[in-house]
C-alpha cells in the first residue's frame, strides 16, 4: 500500500457526533445503524497512532466496545447507557494510517441482564482484531449523567 494512500469512508456511513466522551477521541468516526446491528469505522490517521506509526491497541479496543455496545443497544431498542462488563481483543494484524477500519457484529444475544456481541476489525487486507463484549442491562433509568436519560442518550443513533 502506498502510505500516502488514504482510504474513503465507504457509502451509507454517518459521522458519529461529538460530545459522547471517550469516544470523542476516536473522531473523525463513522457508524451504519442497521435493523439488527451497527458497524463503526475509521480511517487512522495520527493521533490513531502508536510509536511505532501503527493504529494503537487502545483505538482498536474502543472502536470494538462501541460497536459492540451498539448493536446490543439495537437490539433491544434502547439508544445506549449499558456498562460494558467485560470486552476481550485479540489482536490478529495490524492497521496502518490512511487504513478504513471497520468493527462489525457477527452476533448478538440477549439475556434479561446482560447483553452479548461479538465481532470482528476489518481493513482491506483481512481481520485486524476480533472481539467479544458482556453489557450490563439495568432496568432502571438510574445510571446516567446530569442531562442525559432514557429520553436523551446518543440522539442521533439510527436517524
Amino acid at each position: 500500500m502506498d502510505p500516502e494512500q488514504i482510504d474513503e469512508v465507504p457509502a451509507g456511513f454517518t459521522r458519529m457526533p461529538e460530545g459522547l466522551g471517550f469516544g470523542d477521541t476516536l473522531q473523525p468516526s463513522y457508524r451504519l445503524i442497521g435493523e439488527e446491528t451497527a458497524s463503526v469505522g475509521l480511517v487512522v490517521a495520527d493521533q490513531h497512532l502508536n510509536l511505532m506509526g501503527l493504529c494503537h491497541g487502545g483505538v482498536l479496543m474502543t472502536l470494538a466496545d462501541i460497536a459492540a455496545a451498539t448493536g446490543v443497544n439495537v437490539a433491544i431498542g434502547r439508544r445506549g447507557g449499558n456498562p460494558t462488563i467485560n470486552l476481550s481483543v485479540d489482536f490478529i494484524s495490524a492497521a496502518r494510517k490512511g487504513e478504513w477500519i471497520q468493527a462489525d457484529l457477527e452476533g448478538i444475544s440477549l439475556k434479561r441482564l446482560f447483553g452479548f456481541s461479538h465481532g470482528v476489525i476489518r481493513n482491506r487486507r483481512g481481520v485486524v482484531a476480533r472481539f467479544n463484549g458482556t453489557f450490563y442491562l439495568p432496568e432502571h433509568a438510574g445510571m446516567w449523567k446530569e442531562g442525559r436519560g432514557p429520553d436523551t442518550r446518543l440522539q442521533g443513533l439510527g436517524e
